[in-house]
């Protein structure tokens, strides 16, 4: 048995409708319950992070917002209507994808994919000229968004890991989606780079009332993005924000075990505790 939810705060813009409800979900995979009675409403313009170890179930939260997998009990509703798969509401970046140096197709290209991939390879033709120039128009409003406009028309095999980066959620943020969900964007990239994304997102988010919903290894680099993080640990999941959740007591209690909360100087948290090798991601 999946022991109870702990939610550490109520919704912080609670005076809007929120964009993903989560009530009272369970997902069962392979005979093994993942995490239930989950409750979660997340808001326009709000950062959220999911934190926890390897196989608690994070990417699979995001999988089931998506509608990619299914719940095993409760509901999940996106802008009023259940979950379903391919809803272009939601914007997705996938666990990282890195594009080899001997790729040569342009970065604006790549952003183009995420508006008319399925019409990849076609001259242009099969548009008339009015919806190519808004679709053109689309594409370069994105791509100033997240900073991307110096390089954009560069082979994308060319560019660093975090300028990659940045056109992914550019295409991700083509259709314009009210939700953005990201597997660990910030995975394999330096702490530079990393600090670069997240205050993409961040600002994306703020500007657009874009929802952000991010899978994370460790919250240092998005500490000061986020307003509210969802720890998953053996089955509990806890919820507020990273000051109610990321503490001695919190994270004692979803590890059964001792654990030490610090604060450096710097504003780094760092955990340490008999779970270390769980929870190292807090750690840089």
């Amino acid at each position: 048995m999946v022991d109870q939810v702990f939610l550490a705060s109520a919704a912080p813009v609670a005076h809007t409708l929120p964009t993903v409800q989560v009530e009272d979900a369970a997902v069962t995979l392979g005979g093994r319950t993942i995490w239930q009675g989950v409750q979660l409403d997340a808001y326009p313009g709000e950062f959220l992070a999911i934190l926890g170890p390897n196989g608690a179930g994070k990417s699979t939260l995001l999988k089931a917002i998506l509608g990619l997998i299914p719940l095993s009990a409760g509901k999940i509703s996106v802008l009023g209507h259940a979950a379903r798969r391919g809803n272009t509401d939601i914007g997705y970046v996938p666990q990282r994808r890195h594009f080899d140096a001997d790729v040569r197709v342009r970065g604006r290209s790549i952003v183009r994919l995420g508006l008319d991939g399925g019409n990849w390879g076609l001259p242009l033709s099969f548009l008339n000229r009015s919806k190519a120039r808004e679709a053109a128009a689309r594409v370069q409003r994105v791509i100033d968004l997240v900073g991307a406009s110096s390089y954009a028309d560069r082979p994308i095999g060319e560019l660093s890991g975090g300028e990659q980066q940045r056109l992914l959620i550019a295409q991700a943020l083509v259709t314009q989606p009210k939700i953005l969900v990201l597997d660990e964007p910030l995975d394999s990239l330096d702490l530079r780079n990393q600090q670069g994304v997240a205050g993409v997102i961040r600002q994306i988010s703020r500007d657009t009332e874009t929802t952000v919903l991010i899978v994370a290894h460790d919250v240092n680099p998005i500490l000061s993005a986020v307003d509210r993080v969802v720890y998953i640990a053996h089955g509990q999941i806890e919820i507020g924000t990273p000051e109610q959740v990321i503490t001695t007591e919190t994270l004692s209690r979803l590890y059964n075990t001792p654990i030490e909360v610090l604060h450096a100087s710097d504003g780094r948290i760092v955990v340490v505790g008999q779970t270390e090798d769980e929870v190292h991601y807090h750690v840089r």
